[in-house]
């Protein structure tokens, strides 16, 4: 039998070795949750939103233990593993308050004695491949809105959050979620292609573009629902009327949270030139006060790197921006010395888009920083990506914010914030950063098939 080491990426030491599934397990995982899944469709919403609150509570009452489980097998800081738990509470929250609505039948034409419904059925079978840099925010906007409308879920977390999709799944079945309908299958990549060739009714991805694209690509011809949600490299201006602190200080935690690892960290700025460098300075001075060290400690900000091979992405950017004419003003070029995954936040100005560094996705905790003249320049600029998941403008002026924002290809867009995202609003992007949405009552029903009926009462 197959075996998934998973190893602390703070110092490198073994975790835990655990059994890892294999294409026959996969199909007779596949198998049992398609016998299952129509008994839990049948099921009355009312216990399927029991059961998801149950969940909720075993959330609150395992807390601090699942904070220590994410942050040893993904470097997180420990007080932003809680972070998430706790604004996961919300998001369940939103699912039990949403779902009535969002699955119940709606009547569009009554007239005549002919009535017209539209009713939401369950896809059936999902197949999740889900994320490691935010694992229970990411898995559960797909489980628990698949589960709340009757499907059954072969759940694939990352095979660098396999203890945490582990957790997900114990709480589940402890609150009444049958094991075959809510299904984790442990393994790296091998298990997920085996996982894609089950004959399931809908795919749920979130994780690189390069990895999506061959997603697409495997499962394209059979015609179920395919769901990308990809990468990003997300950009913000900062207006010449904004206050430069207090936009220093809010993209400097948008750029530098969780260590760079979110799907809409901010990853390029770009500033009015008449602020420029009060900008810089109160930006870097904000990078040098973060303190980075053991996951564990209740004061550290900057964790170690989930996965080891992103320090060399890390590095490649930083070193080719350099040797372009960038200036390093925090930071290093180069990773620190383990054990572990370590790299110092580096901050660089003087960048151009001839720059790997303002062009692909960093993912970690390094930024550049490009000074622009007016405000075409950088709509021009942030608009030159293949990417468009987020976008964000720094400015005292609504209307002006407007305006810019209406004209960058993006599918979240930000005013005086970043990094942000509510359960109320559509989570989705353009370009090369995806296929679909997740939440919102969209998100809810992106998890059932309309049906449409044509009712006429007899004469």
């Amino acid at each position: 039998m197959s075996t998934l080491t998973i190893h602390n990426p703070a110092n490198g030491e073994l975790i835990i070795a655990l059994p890892a599934d294999d294409a026959e397990s996969v199909a007779a995982k596949a198998a049992a949750a398609r016998t299952a899944q129509p008994l839990w469709a049948a099921r009355h919403l009312n216990e399927r939103l029991a059961c998801i609150a149950r969940f909720r509570a075993g959330v609150v009452r395992d807390l601090e233990q699942l904070a220590t489980t994410m942050t040893r097998e993904t470097g997180k800081p420990i007080r932003m593993s809680r972070n998430e738990l706790n604004g996961l509470l919300p998001r369940i929250d939103f699912f039990l308050g949403e779902t009535p609505q969002a699955l119940g039948a709606e009547t569009v034409h009554d007239e005549g004695g002919m009535r017209e419904q539209i009713q939401h059925e369950p896809l059936g079978v999902i197949a999740n491949i889900s994320a490691w840099n935010y694992p229970w925010f990411v898995g559960c906007n797909v489980v628990l809105p698949a589960l709340l409308a009757g499907n059954a879920v072969l759940y694939k977390p990352s095979e660098y959050a396999t203890l945490t999709g582990l957790e997900i799944a114990r709480l589940l079945h402890e609150a009444g979620v049958p094991r075959d309908v809510m299904t984790v299958l442990v393994g790296g990549g091998e298990v997920g292609r085996a996982l894609l060739e089950q004959p399931v009714d809908g795919v749920f991805f979130t994780g690189s573009y390069a990895t999506g694209q061959r997603i697409a690509e495997t499962v394209g011809k059979r015609f179920v629902k395919l769901q990308l949600e990809l990468g990003g490299k997300d950009p913000t201006y900062v207006c010449e009327d904004a206050d430069p602190q207090a936009a220093a200080e809010s993209l400097a935690d948008g750029a530098m949270y969780n260590t760079g690892q979110s799907c809409c960290s901010v990853e390029r700025i770009y500033v009015h030139e008449k602020i420029h460098d009060a900008f810089v300075e109160a930006f870097v001075k904000t990078v040098r006060g973060m303190q980075r060290g053991d996951p564990m400690n209740e004061e550290t900000y900057i964790g170690a790197l989930t996965r080891g091979p992103q320090l060399e992405v890390l590095q490649r950017q930083v070193e080719d921006a350099v040797r372009q004419g960038a200036k390093l003003l925090a930071g290093n070029a180069t990773p620190l010395a383990g054990p572990g995954n370590w790299f110092e936040p580096a901050v660089l100005v003087d960048v151009h888009h001839g720059m790997e560094l303002m062009r692909e996705e960093s993912f970690g905790p390094v930024i550049g920083i490009q000074q622009v003249a007016d405000d075409e320049e950088a709509i021009k600029l942030m608009n030159d990506t293949r990417y468009g998941l987020t976008a964000g403008v720094y400015t005292p002026d609504e209307a002006r914010a407007r305006r810019l924002l209406a004209r960058v290809h993006a599918g979240s867009v930000y005013w005086n914030c970043c990094d942000r995202v509510s359960p109320r609003l559509p989570w989705s992007g353009v370009g090369d950063s995806g296929v679909g949405l997740t939440l919102s009552k969209y998100g809810i029903q992106a998890f059932t098939r309309p049906k449409a009926w044509h009712l006429r009462s007899p004469a």
